[in-house]
């Protein structure tokens, strides 16, 4: 008996071959994780564990070039010029906060406009609202067509002279609607407007060129794709950073201290004050390695064919629909039902264990935009997830919507 490629994948996951019978679809919230990199966290921890950037001893240095190693490892899978361009944080929405109050802070004049489109999480809009409350700027948000896409007219109309920021999402986290940036980033620089690209959702599906995008930030969390929680990367272009005042100050982000003053460390460094996450960055890398060592353009074929069978489904069921239907949407659907409620239909399928998502998603404007008090239910499928997870989602789907009807 042979072994198929899907099977070998998920032979990977600790916790899916644990539970065979669980048919987890709540991927957008947080990845499960491939052995290489619990592997490498826990190796991490049995041969090297010591801070970064401060023993004057083996073990010490060992960290050190470890972590080091993993910046340029994240280089590498975003196709960064450079990994001084690499910035550790929490996750994408330290990220998103550290440009908000660092080169926000720094930018942003009474009556400058920061332009965010209406599919943006929450981490995408309320740092923002923040900084722009301090420096008097003001938030207009960018509205949607019918079919969930960015209307580009509307886009366009919102772009002056006093626009300093686009904030976009390369991936929906609620409905998968992918914006089209390759016109959103020219049309913003033609203003003079920097552009900040919120890749949380779509770097597990696609590959990414930070260049080639040719936005001036990029963030992404790395849980998200298969890494750990708790550690984060911003990308921005060396010159930005270079130009950018800390955010925070403490140990690590210093070149020297003294009572009279402190002079800061160049960047990265300059923003990675305290110690930091490096046994998870560490890990990160080495997800970062398992999934470059995949064959990712199978993957999205696979996670493709998955969405399509799931819509081609839903559609044959009573009392049910998909929000956001524009062409080139990632793998995520947003459900909204007629007749039940979308927690007493979660509930059911978790009784199947079958592991969903609802509500606002973190996207209250959004939900507020489509006129929903209840949310959705998400599906949001992985590389590991197969068609016969979703036959099994769509007949326990319908026999549940019958049994509330």
């Amino acid at each position: 008996m042979t072994t198929s490629p899907l099977d070998s994948l998920r032979a990977q996951f600790p916790l899916l071959q644990a539970n065979p019978e669980l048919v987890y679809l709540d991927n957008a919230a947080t990845t499960q994780k491939p052995l290489a990199m619990l592997d490498a966290e826990r190796r991490f921890y049995e041969t090297m564990n010591a801070n970064v950037h401060r023993g004057g001893h083996r073990l010490g240095h060992a960290a050190t070039e470890a972590y080091e190693a993993a910046r340029i490892t994240v280089a590498r899978f975003i196709n960064a010029a450079s990994a001084g361009e690499i910035v550790f944080t929490r996750g994408a929405t330290e990220a998103i906060n550290l440009v908000a109050y660092s080169w926000g802070g720094s930018t942003l004049k009474p009556g400058d406009e920061i332009l965010l489109s209406t599919l943006e999480h929450h981490a995408n809009i309320v740092p923002w609202q923040l900084i722009a409350q301090t420096a008097g700027a003001v938030i207009r948000a960018i509205p949607l067509l019918d079919d969930g896409q960015i209307d580009m007219a509307a886009y366009q109309a919102l772009l002056s002279p006093r626009t300093r920021l686009v904030g976009i999402s390369q991936m929906s986290n609620a409905l998968g609607v992918c914006p089209p940036l390759a016109q959103i980033i020219p049309a913003a620089h033609a203003v003079g407007a920097s552009v900040l690209v919120d890749g949380a959702q779509a770097i597990a599906h696609q590959e990414i060129d930070v260049q080639a995008l040719g936005a001036d930030f990029y963030v992404f969390s790395g849980h998200k794709v298969f890494g750990p929680t708790g550690i984060g990367v911003l990308w921005a272009r060396a010159d930005i950073l270079e130009q950018m005042p800390p955010w925070q100050g403490g140990g690590e982000m210093i070149e020297r201290v003294s009572f009279a003053g402190t002079t800061f460390a160049p960047a990265p460094r300059r923003f990675e004050a305290g110690t930091p996450a490096f046994a998870q960055t560490i890990a990160l890398a080495a997800a970062l390695d398992w999934l470059r060592g995949q064959d990712r353009p199978a993957i999205a074929v696979h996670e493709s064919a998955l969405y399509r069978q799931l819509a081609a489904g839903i559609d044959q069921i009573n009392g049910v629909r998909i929000l956001g239907t524009p062409t080139g949407k990632g793998p995520i659907a947003s459900l909204v039902f007629s007749h039940a409620h979308p927690y007493d239909v979660a509930q059911f399928l978790d009784e199947r264990d079958i592991a969903v998502r609802v509500g606002n998603h973190c996207a209250g404007p959004l939900m507020q935009s489509l006129g929903l008090n209840n949310g959705t239910l998400r599906i949001s499928i992985a590389a590991y997830n197969t068609a016969a997870q979703i036959d099994l989602l769509l007949s326990t789907l319908n026999e549940t919507l019958e049994l509330l009807a």
